[in-house]
């Protein structure tokens, strides 16, 4: 890709298909109006989370350039300069509010909380161990919140509770593929208040209560009104065949530095999350 794309990271883009959770799980509520009002919340998102990855990338362009992968970014390399690199932020939270402003409601309200965050977490909060993969965890939890915000409804505690666990569970499995990988303390400060064991227990324990989560989701009386159907717990197969792959791939593999990239180009897992969708719509019919 060229320099400035790169600079954006769209693979991470995927995170913001989050925004679409609440409409995912209102199917009575998919319309032409809806899907075009999901569709813009994410691209204002995308900006957005591109926004601060160019911001963290300015930041840390001269620690980035004594490591062996991230010298190669743009901003690390010189492909990018500096000066165009706080333009292209300028520009880039420029369309995203000016999408949020024209969405309206709640929503401009979440994506501000979003940018503050990653803010303060590009300039303080990454630092501190545990609290850098809690603030992940929130600006997940704030895009499922943001897209409610947009269909005008209220999401359901388990979908918070579990949109919370699965990011605390991907961004442990990365601090845990920094520390295999043996990435130096000086890119990441945090990892001095982590080791392997914690890290495995840790994981563990979220695990246990995603899929808690999961299964009482599948099995709660209003979910079931909404629904009409009380066979949703069928579908949990294939939600344990995903966690337990991306647990091999971090615990087995060591290879969940990126969740993106587990995500998207691992087969079993792209496997797993379009069978659980398609179960996800039939399993009511059956």
């Amino acid at each position: 890709m060229p320099p400035i794309l790169r600079l954006l990271r769209p693979l991470q883009w995927v995170k913001s298909a989050f925004v679409a959770a609440p409409l995912f799980f209102n199917a009575p509520l998919w319309s032409a109006q809806t899907l075009a009002l999901v569709a813009w919340g994410m691209a204002a998102f995308c900006l957005m989370a591109s926004a601060v990855y160019v911001l963290n990338d300015l930041m840390d362009r001269e620690a980035d350039r004594e490591h062996a992968v991230k010298r190669l970014r743009p901003l690390a390399s010189g492909e990018v300069s500096p000066s165009l690199a706080y333009v292209l932020i300028l520009v880039l939270l420029v369309i995203a509010l000016e999408i949020a402003t024209w969405l309206g409601g709640l929503f401009p309200v979440f994506l501000l909380s979003y940018g503050a965050i990653q803010l303060l977490y590009c300039f303080w909060l990454k630092n501190h161990a545990l609290i850098d993969v809690m603030t992940i965890a929130i600006g997940f939890v704030l895009r499922v919140l943001a897209g409610a915000a947009l269909i005008d409804v209220t999401p359901t505690s388990w979908i918070i509770i579990m949109t919370m666990l699965l990011a605390l569970f991907q961004g442990l499995a990365k601090r845990r593929d920094d520390l295999v990988h043996a990435m130096e303390v000086s890119h990441r400060r945090s990892l001095v208040g982590y080791n392997k064991p914690f890290l495995d227990v840790a994981i563990s324990v979220i695990l246990g209560g995603l899929l808690v989560a999961y299964l009482i989701f599948t099995t709660d009386a209003a979910v079931i009104e909404r629904f009409g159907t009380e066979n949703l717990f069928y579908t949990a197969p294939l939600v344990i065949l995903g966690i337990l792959r991306y647990l091999q791939i971090t615990l087995v593999e060591e290879k969940s530095g990126s969740p993106t990239e587990v995500v998207l180009r691992d087969k079993f897992m792209i496997f797993s999350i379009l069978g659980w969708v398609v179960s996800f719509f039939v399993v009511p019919h059956v």
